[in-house]
């Protein structure tokens, strides 16, 4: 991608609609408006105006805004065809302004040049991205409090307390004639202390903000006719399953997203586990064994109501052993007893029915407690799993500035170790990053933003 070019694309989802729009950034918008519109528009005024083609015909008739560089979204020259949205009329638009110079923009070219002339950080950028896929009105507010930059206001707020502190350590190791004892201040273990807090605190609102985005895995497994169909209706709020009293129903993955409270959930209906001959069903067997070793915790479904309670070794042996596992014991309906769960060993069980909702809450609240989510709003911020990679590893490197300074008193190591931990936290900004990167970040951007 040049940064010389002038792109453009259509920015408005595909299909049919009231209004379309074309976006075009670069330094050849203001030829293009004057070719398309007759003159280029007034900066930031919307005007109307009539799109020509190549022979001076009318494409449509809509409205012209023209952003001045660098006082717009990309920072170039910025000119939006608002047409109306037939995807014919909004072809032969864009179709006119590649031919007047522009090229069709990569996916996420748009925002990518807003990053690049340092009109948001990476950080904005992805909020902008998470946005736009928000799922849930929470989801939409965290991704706006990042957008907004609290997310990269934080993190700059901890790595200027981090490069402070480094400073003053290693000025204390490059003029030791200054007698600065660094090592019998006081202030500095309650520093290293405070900024190992501070991480803590930064991370727990960027895992529940990373929650809201990417949510839990959840996978249904057990015997046939245990529920399983069932609990995914109950679950998800609506009949998504087809429930019969035939065993093997199911015989393929079945996939729905709901949220909890905010969070989304995805949830896996599989074939029943058993012994079967038949290709079919042992293929749906072989999926769902394959989707569990990718799932955040399996929910293994039993049949109370025909005294099924402990799992049996075969079937346990068959789970994948480094996914945690929630033992539901359903149709309690059947059997009279209590909705209640159980969680305090390492297998929590949760005693419900799937046909009459009694103990689903239960459940609920389980899972959101395995994943360690909270619905409280307050200070969650929009987070991606590289934003927590590079925090967890700059709280380890401020631990390990701790321990150096607590055990052995090397200004030298100290030094090093907090200035691992700026680099980690520059990264989340994009201060420091790569082009393989920033295109594996952009390229999952839709086209027109």
């Amino acid at each position: 991608m040049s940064r010389a070019d002038t792109i453009a694309a259509i920015a408005t989802p595909a299909g049919r609609g009231g209004i379309g729009i074309v976006r075009v950034s670069g330094p050849r918008a203001p030829a293009i408006a004057a070719a398309l519109v007759g003159r280029v528009p007034e900066p930031r005024r919307a005007v109307l105006a009539s799109f020509a083609d190549g022979s001076g015909a009318t494409i449509d008739r809509g409205i012209a805004l023209y952003f001045d560089a660098p006082r717009s979204f990309t920072g170039e020259h910025v000119l939006e065809l608002h047409a109306h949205g037939g995807p014919i009329v909004l072809a032969m638009l864009l179709r006119r302004v590649l031919e007047l110079g522009a090229r069709a923009a990569e996916a996420g070219e748009f925002s990518l040049r807003a990053y690049l002339n340092d009109k948001l950080d990476l950080a904005q950028a992805e909020a902008l991205a998470d946005l736009i896929d928000a799922g849930s009105a929470q989801a939409a507010r965290a991704a706006m409090r990042a957008l907004e930059g609290e997310l990269s206001q934080r993190v700059a707020a901890l790595a200027e307390a981090v490069t402070d502190l480094r400073m003053r350590v290693e000025a204390a190791i490059d003029f030791p004639e200054e007698e600065i004892d660094f090592l019998a201040d006081p202030d500095i273990a309650a520093r290293l202390a405070d900024l190992r807090k501070r991480c803590d605190d930064l991370l727990a609102a960027a895992g529940q903000g990373r929650l809201l985005r990417d949510g839990m895995s959840v996978v249904i497994a057990g015997r046939p006719n245990a529920g399983k169909s069932s609990l995914l209706n109950c679950l998800a709020g609506y009949d998504a399953a087809i429930v019969t009293e035939i065993p093997g129903t199911t015989r393929d993955l079945l996939r729905e997203r709901i949220h909890i409270e905010g969070m989304p959930m995805h949830i896996v209906d599989t074939a029943g586990l058993r012994e079967s001959g038949d290709a079919i069903e042992q293929e749906g067997m072989r999926r769902a064994l394959a989707e569990m070793d990718r799932a955040d915790r399996v929910l293994l479904v039993l049949d109370t109501s025909a005294g099924e309670r402990e799992p049996a070794p075969e079937l346990i042996a068959r789970l994948p052993s480094s996914v945690p596992i929630t033992i539901v014991h359903n149709k309690i309906d059947l059997t009279g007893e209590a909705a209640g769960l159980d969680a305090e060993d390492d297998q929590p069980r949760v005693r419900l029915s799937a046909r009459t909702g009694a103990g689903i809450d239960l459940l609920r609240s389980h899972l959101m407690e395995c994943m360690g989510y909270s619905s409280a709003e307050a200070g969650v911020i929009s987070a991606r799993t590289r934003h927590l990679d590079a925090l967890s590893r700059a709280r380890a490197s401020v631990e390990a500035a701790q321990r150096q300074f607590e055990e052995s008193r090397a200004g030298e190591l100290v030094a090093e170790e907090l200035r691992t931990a700026q680099g980690a936290l520059a990264e989340i900004s994009g201060e420091v990053t790569s082009e393989d990167l920033l295109g594996r970040i952009f390229a999952a951007f839709c086209i027109g933003k």
